[in-house]
């Protein structure tokens, strides 16, 4: 190894080493030594958590990742533009869309699909909704229960690498930064155990990320920390009782206010200082006790993020796939006297939390019913996007399946849920005769990966609905070799429909 690639990887390490916990000192690090113009910082001299962060996204370089995490960066920015073919027709799209439309600005950025030019937020916001729409884009559980879809942060990461005119290489570095900025502030903070939408965390991965391409100092970047965090929290209740729109673009908004706080910093606006672990700060008041250090670098957080082979909410992956398994056991749906579902407490509470899961009246509770994807599956054999549609939501047989569903906790899978997410799915039949499958870890999860093959068919399925297959191709090709893209303008004109 160079001495200079030595020298940095001691570097990041000792940045990565120093964090801040609430309402305690921080360590000092040799951070610290690099030039800035004023210290965002109380004239203590101790480093914030916000600046903690900001030097080690500013820090880390494509060459400081290895190949098997730029794979997976590139997987991941392969699948999440995939996922925005899947939404792009949908009706919240839509909407997303024409308000981009009657947007201009001077300096804009491009809806992707679309080819429009509007306001560098709104074009954020209309790439996270059509990212977001099939619940179909990757997952991750954090070491506190949380959980997420680092790959929403795409939806501005695209939108600042245009702007500045960045390479694929470094949309590939923004895409680990942001990945990174989710995964380790999530282990550390339990923000669902406090009511706080993932969404939140989101926008912090966002503005960290979008601000690295961006091109913004360490200073810069902790005021843009400090002006989403301290201006942008938002709580459970939009995926709590009958969800709405606001479920699944919760995120997009997060997107979009990161964008403008880091245009608001590079323009010269200042941030709350120690906007984490201050007297009023995130984790005092959210938390409300101390939170640990995030250790930054490898394990990199995009290794532990899994991607889904169906499209619905991360905790019925596991039951879906389940579904399928003992399906062969029967002749009909006709045959089923009951299905017993056995998974964790947390799982329960995210998909089987009331009525509203085994009749769901909209796609947003659909796509995130235990009961429901476990119905769609035994009827049909498979769970797509046209099944969250009114003509099967109200469908009587298949109501009369789901309402033969039970969900049950399970105290072995309370114990491994942040392992893997246990479902042992059993169907008695009416005849007396039982079938178990039990399912870890789902196709998809991190230690059981889809293979570049199997993301290729997701990724064909929803863009060859907008796409000519020989455009369908040319795009594969440029996502494949994204490390070699020389601006992700191109990528993303390639994506127009």
């Amino acid at each position: 190894m160079k001495n200079g690639m030595g020298n940095r990887r001691r570097f990041l390490k000792q940045v990565a080493s120093v964090g801040v916990a609430a309402g305690m000192p921080a360590l000092r690090s040799a951070a610290e030594e690099m030039p800035r113009q004023s210290s965002p910082t109380p004239v203590g001299g101790d480093v914030s958590l916000a600046e903690t962060l900001a030097r080690y996204a500013a820090s880390l370089t494509y060459e400081d990742l290895s190949e098997d995490v730029i794979r997976v960066a590139k997987r991941s920015i392969l699948d999440t533009v995939g996922c925005a073919f899947g939404g792009y027709s949908s009706l919240p799209t839509k909407i997303a869309i024409d308000l981009a439309k009657d947007v201009r600005a001077k300096h804009g950025a491009t809806v992707l699909l679309t080819g429009t030019s509007t306001s560098p937020d709104l074009a954020a916001f209309a790439n996270g909704v059509m990212i977001r729409y099939l619940d179909f884009n990757d997952g991750f559980v954090s070491f506190t229960h949380g959980a997420g879809h680092p790959s929403d942060t795409l939806a501005v990461l695209l939108v600042a690498a245009e702007l500045r005119g960045r390479s694929g290489r470094d949309l590939i570095t923004g895409t680990v930064v942001a990945y990174e900025m989710f995964a380790k502030v999530a282990d550390v903070f339990d923000y669902l155990g406090n009511g706080i939408d993932h969404s939140t965390i989101t926008g912090i991965a966002a503005v960290i990320g979008a601000g690295r391409l961006m091109g913004l100092t360490v200073e810069q970047m902790v005021h843009a920390i400090g002006i989403t965090v301290g201006g942008n929290t938002a709580t459970r209740q939009g995926r709590a009782d009958t969800l709405s729109n606001w479920k699944a673009y919760a995120a997009a908004d997060a997107c979009r206010k990161a964008m403008f706080s880091a245009q608001l910093a590079q323009s010269g606006m200042s941030g709350p200082s120690k906007v984490f672990e201050g007297r009023y700060g995130f984790f005092t008041v959210m938390g409300r006790k101390p939170v640990a250090s995030p250790q930054l670098g490898e394990p990199f957080g995009i290794r532990r993020a899994f991607t889904k082979r169906f499209p619905l909410g991360q905790a019925s992956q596991s039951v879906a796939q389940a579904a399928m398994e003992v399906r062969s056991f029967f002749n009909t749906p006709d045959d089923i006297e009951e299905i017993n579902i056995r998974v964790s407490r947390s799982s329960i509470k995210l998909m089987a939390d009331g009525p509203d899961k085994w009749r769901p009246q909209t796609h947003e509770t659909a796509d995130h019913s235990i009961p429901y994807a476990a119905g769609v599956v035994l009827m049909y054999g498979r769970i797509e996007p046209e099944y969250y549609e009114d003509r099967y939501l109200h469908d009587p047989r298949l109501l009369n399946l789901v309402s033969r569903v039970k969900v049950l906790p399970s105290e072995e899978a309370d114990r491994m849920e942040r392992e893997f997410n246990l479902c042992e799915f059993e169907v008695a039949l009416k005849s007396g005769a039982r079938k178990t499958s039990r399912v870890e870890y789902h196709r998809g999860h991190f230690r059981n990966p889809m293979t570049d093959a199997e993301l290729e068919e997701k990724f064909r399925l929803m863009a060859q609905r907008h796409l000519r297959p020989d455009r369908v191709d040319h795009l594969l090709r440029l996502l494949w070799r994204v490390e070699s893209v020389s601006k992700v303008s191109t990528l993303i004109s390639a994506t127009r429909v």
